[in-house]
């Protein structure tokens, strides 16, 4: 691997979850970076909601383009929310793969979800060709490799079969993913189970009320992502802010906004 991404790897190995957040733009990304997170990762729907677009509406270039900017804005390790690798064939999966590691990521996911609700999780022997044609860009590229992480998406799509869950990770596993990921899982037990169930490092998307980082640590949790939470808790106070301003007339939002103005000065200054 190249130093960033065996950088990023090694950081799935340490005595406590990898705490991995997930910005939105460059900013975002340069303050989460002076905050002391060793890793960060994009955000699809963050990423979309800049646009003024819902999730799965961002184009691969798009994509691809924003993961480039956060690579370029910080020093840490980047990895790219990649969806379904904006392409529903192995080949083009991969390409998607190389396209990533041409802009200097350390990572990628890809995930087994179509994007079309009509034919919404991938046949399971799509979705490990899948991913084992994108574990093969991911690992001999010419220019540079990166870190691959394989998600199994049936939680976060009204598909609650942990041992169809299970079989997957553990298909893409044997595909050659690096680290594995089913996002939507919330119950201890259930992440227990899954994460005794495979031998590769597991990322747990933490949603309120789920259990604590230092319960997913006993757990074995190896990553701990955020998805799009910072963004839309950013776009949260921004709401608050505007209906106190056109509903109340007052500026108690300057409370909110007086620490925000302090971290951006510290991390950009």
């Amino acid at each position: 691997m190249t130093d960033l991404a065996q950088r990023f790897l090694s950081l799935h190995r340490g005595d406590a979850p990898l705490l991995m957040p997930n910005p939105w733009d460059r900013g975002s990304a340069v303050m989460l970076e002076s905050l002391g997170f060793e890793a960060l990762a994009t955000t699809s729907s963050g990423f979309a909601a800049t646009l003024g677009r819902l999730d799965g509406m961002v184009t691969r270039d798009e994509a691809i383009a924003h993961a480039a900017e956060l690579v370029e804005a910080v020093d840490v390790p980047v990895s790219a929310d990649l969806e379904n690798g904006f392409a529903d064939e192995p080949s083009g999966v991969a390409e998607t793969v190389r396209m990533a590691i041409e802009v200097g990521l350390a990572g990628c996911s890809i995930e087994d979800f179509g994007g079309r609700e009509s034919d919404a999780i991938y046949d399971p022997g799509l979705a490990a060709e899948r991913v084992a044609a994108a574990a093969e860009a991911a690992h001999s590229g010419s220019s540079g490799t990166l870190v691959l992480t394989a998600r199994a998406e049936n939680h976060v799509h009204g598909r609650d079969d942990l041992a169809d869950t299970i079989a997957r990770l553990q298909s893409f596993q044997e595909a050659g993913a690096d680290v594995l990921f089913a996002p939507g899982l919330r119950e201890l037990d259930e992440i227990r189970e899954l994460v005794s169930s495979v031998d590769l490092p597991v990322n747990v998307l933490v949603l309120p009320g789920m259990p604590s980082v230092s319960e997913l640590a006993e757990a074995g949790v190896s990553r701990i992502s955020v998805g799009g939470a910072f963004a839309f808790a950013a776009y949260g106070a921004a709401t608050a802010a505007s209906r106190e301003l056109l509903e109340r007339g007052t500026y108690g939002y300057w409370e909110t906004a007086t620490s925000g103005a302090k971290a951006t000065h510290e991390a950009f200054g």
